[in-house]
């Protein structure tokens, strides 16, 4: 099971560089991808709705402040 994240920058607004971006989602386990996602988190197993939910808000508290807007989907 797999957790999709998308990240969009804001160049004309207050928004953190993509390197310090990349340094906090990296910390919450998440990886670089290439193709129509930005990152994904690999479940090590079965993950459950909560569980997903839990990742969202931790990620939602990691990038508060840096300006990003984001979009994560789970299959």
């Amino acid at each position: 099971m797999k957790t999709y994240l998308q990240i969009w920058y804001n160049s004309d607004g207050n928004c953190s560089p993509p390197s310090e971006v990349n340094s906090r989602l990296m910390s919450l386990g998440f990886n670089l991808v290439r193709g129509p996602y930005d990152y994904v988190y690999d479940w090590e197993s079965t993950a459950t709705l909560d569980d997903v939910l839990r990742l969202g808000d931790k990620t939602h508290l990691t990038l508060a402040g840096t300006g990003v807007l984001f979009k994560i989907e789970t299959d």
